[in-house]
C-alpha cells in the first residue's frame, strides 16, 4: 500500500525528471529558464518531504531567488540567435546522449538498489522535536566529510581563477594604476599656489 507521502514523493520526481527534459530540449531559453526553476521548486519540495527544510530554504533563497533571477537578467539582455545555438543540435546529440547514459550509469551504481525503491521511502523515521538538520549537515560537513568539503572549496576556486584568466584580455588603450608613483608624489606636484592681486570694487 502506498502511503501519501511515497505518493507525493514519486509526484515530485516526475514533475523534475519531466522539467530537467524540458530544460535541455525547449528552444526558448526564457522556458528553459522556467523550467530550470519549476526543477528546483520541486526538488526543495522532496527535501521538505525528507526532512532536509535548510537544504530546501537554500536551494529556493540562492538558487531561485538569487542565481535564476541572474539567469533570466544576462538572457534577457544579450541578443542570442537561436538559429545559431541549434545549428550543431544534431551533430552533438550521439555525443550528448552516451555522456547522459555514462552518468546514469555511475548514479545508478553509486545510488544502487539497496539504497532506491518505493519499499525503502518508508525507513526515513520522523526526528524528536529537538532535532536541527541544519546543526546536523554542519557536524557531517566538518566532521565526517571534511576533505571532500574542502577539496569542493579548492577546485570552485580554481575554477573561479580560470574563468578570469580566461576572459582576461589585455588591451593597449587601459589605464593602470602605479601605485610606486602615486606614494612617490609630492605636494608641489600636485598644488601650485598663484598669487593675483585683489579686484578693486567698483564705484
Amino acid at each position: 500500500m502506498i502511503s501519501f507521502a511515497q505518493t507525493l514523493f514519486y509526484l515530485f520526481s516526475a514533475i523534475i525528471i519531466f522539467a530537467a527534459l524540458r530544460v535541455v530540449t525547449v528552444r526558448n531559453p526564457i522556458h528553459a529558464a522556467l523550467y530550470l526553476v519549476l526543477t528546483f521548486f520541486t526538488t526543495a519540495a522532496l527535501w521538505i518531504l525528507l526532512e532536509a527544510e535548510f537544504l530546501a530554504i537554500t536551494l529556493v533563497l540562492v538558487y531561485v531567488g538569487a542565481v535564476m533571477v541572474l539567469f533570466l537578467f544576462v538572457i534577457m539582455m544579450l541578443d542570442i540567435d537561436l538559429a545559431v545555438m541549434r545549428e550543431g543540435f544534431v551533430r552533438s546529440l550521439p555525443v550528448a546522449g552516451l555522456v547522459a547514459l555514462v552518468m546514469l550509469a555511475i548514479m545508478v551504481m553509486v545510488v544502487g538498489p539497496q539504497h532506491f525503491g518505493m519499499a525503502l521511502y518508508p525507513a526515513v523515521t520522523p526526528h524528536a522535536a529537538d532535532y536541527s538538520n541544519t546543526r546536523e549537515l554542519g557536524r557531517l560537513l566538518y566532521t565526517v566529510y571534511l576533505y571532500p568539503f574542502e577539496i569542493a572549496a579548492v577546485i570552485l576556486l580554481v575554477a573561479i581563477v580560470a574563468a578570469i584568466a580566461l576572459t582576461l584580455r589585455q588591451r593597449k588603450d587601459s589605464r593602470y594604476q602605479q601605485v610606486e608613483l602615486q606614494v612617490a608624489v609630492e605636494r608641489n606636484d600636485r598644488l601650485r599656489i598663484v598669487s593675483m592681486p585683489a579686484e578693486e570694487p567698483r564705484p
